[in-house]
């Protein structure tokens, strides 16, 4: 795919009759970075250099619709051809074990995910990922959009995945899911124990000829299962999931109380705060107050524990 698209550039360029060097000029990159997208050598293009060729060039979108495809090239086999299946299904079941899939992730929780990534090898590759799978969503905006059905491990939410500003974005993001109408979430709660997916998350895709595909996922590794007597065992599975989560109405209301409490918690008491708040806490049970607070405890009364 970098050969096809350096291919398609070069072609482009050609037609337009500019030079390596008068291209890069246009694009802002010098025109030995030309030369290798060119000759699918060295750093493939962002998503950025693929939009200013774009312009550029006159292509109609051509180089930005091709960027993806190579970017899937960086990924293994089993996560790519899943990418693939995943841009063509009409219903996606997700239960996500450890952190907000990516169709649901803000720019931000991406990044902040995305950057615990054994493969990454640059700032500039992290934002390129972060680039594409922000590019992934907006399926979920267009006409063909599919269904998606997502059911949260209660670890999700209490993660602070990028710091406890990050994460009441990213709640803030699912709450608003409430609003639609082709997106279900749901939290399964610690209270209910094991389960058959503990440790790994599991995705199901029903296909435009209503054939299914099952693939599950840990830290480093993924499995991609076609085999239809093994999809319709994980699509039970998901099914059990999916039961014993908290009903849509439940979960939007455990999303929202997790986020109030991440909010309030970022709000630290100073000193003096504390001190009169727990001067207030002791009054209220029993009129003892702090040693130092300008008054002792009273005789006859014994502190406490």
């Amino acid at each position: 795919m970098a050969a096809l698209f350096g291919a398609r550039v070069r072609r482009l360029r050609t037609a337009a009759g500019l030079t390596q060097a008068e291209l890069g000029d246009r694009t802002h990159v010098v025109s030995t970075r030309i030369t290798q997208i060119e000759r699918a050598s060295g750093a493939k293009p962002t998503l950025e250099l693929a939009r200013a060729l774009d312009a550029a060039l006159g292509a109609d979108d051509l180089l930005v619709d091709l960027w993806p495809y190579v970017y899937r090239e960086a990924f293994p086999d089993w996560s790519r051809k899943f990418m693939e299946f995943a841009q063509r299904a009409v219903v996606i079941r997700e239960y996500a074990a450890h952190v907000v899939p990516g169709l649901l992730q803000t720019e931000d929780y991406a990044r902040a995910v995305l950057r615990t990534g054994r493969t990454l090898g640059s700032e500039e590759q992290l934002e390129e990922r972060v680039a594409l799978r922000m590019g992934r969503q907006e399926r979920l905006g267009t006409p063909g959009r599919p269904e998606l059905w997502v059911v949260l491990d209660e670890a999700v939410l209490r993660r602070p995945v990028g710091g406890q500003a990050v994460m009441r974005e990213q709640l803030a993001r699912l709450v608003r899911t409430s609003t639609e109408h082709h997106i279900t979430v749901q939290v399964l709660p610690f209270d209910q124990g094991e389960h058959e997916v503990m440790g790994g998350s599991l995705t199901v895709l029903t296909m435009p000829d209503s054939s299914e595909i099952a693939y599950t996922e840990g830290a480093h590794y993924g499995q991609l299962i076609e085999d239809p007597d093994e999809v319709r065992s994980f699509t039970l599975t998901y099914d059990r999931l999916r039961a014993a989560a908290l009903p849509p109405l439940m979960s939007l209301d455990m999303i929202r109380s997790v986020m109030e409490d991440n909010h309030r918690g970022a709000k630290v008491p100073s000193r003096s705060e504390r001190r009169r708040l727990a001067q207030e806490q002791l009054q209220q049970s029993g009129g003892r107050q702090l040693r130092g607070s300008g008054r002792g405890i009273p005789r006859g009364r014994r502190p406490g524990p």
